[in-house]
């Protein structure tokens, strides 16, 4: 009886994975689209403009466990313009080209860079 509700719980599950994996694919590109290019594909900031201004390497745990989706968020929606280690950090703000959900999946997107 166990196998059943163990291979009826994978069966009804599996829409949902592939609904996931479709959202992922979606942050992907919208990441290749207008963050990849400071940030980096892999998160890491080794770009030629994350190098100038001083990227953070999102792979990074500290960096992961030191901020908040709420921050991230803010970042994305509001932009950023600091100076950081001598380096002019700036990034154009987000919340008025994309929506919320674009935000929050991209927010999602920096957390599976870890």
């Amino acid at each position: 009886m166990n196998k059943w509700i163990i291979a009826a719980v994978v069966a009804l599950s599996l829409p949902l994975s592939a609904a996931r994996a479709e959202v992922d694919k979606k942050a992907e590109r919208l990441w290749k689209g207008k963050c990849a290019s400071c940030h980096g594909a892999d998160g890491k900031g080794q770009t030629d403009q994350g190098g100038k201004m001083g990227v953070a390497d999102y792979t990074d745990a500290a960096w992961q466990k030191g901020h908040t989706d709420a921050a991230i968020k803010d970042a994305i929606t509001k932009g950023v313009k600091r100076e950081k280690n001598g380096k002019k950090q700036e990034m154009d703000p987000f919340g008025e080209k994309l929506d919320a959900a674009q935000i929050d999946s991209l927010v999602a997107y920096i957390r599976t860079l870890k």
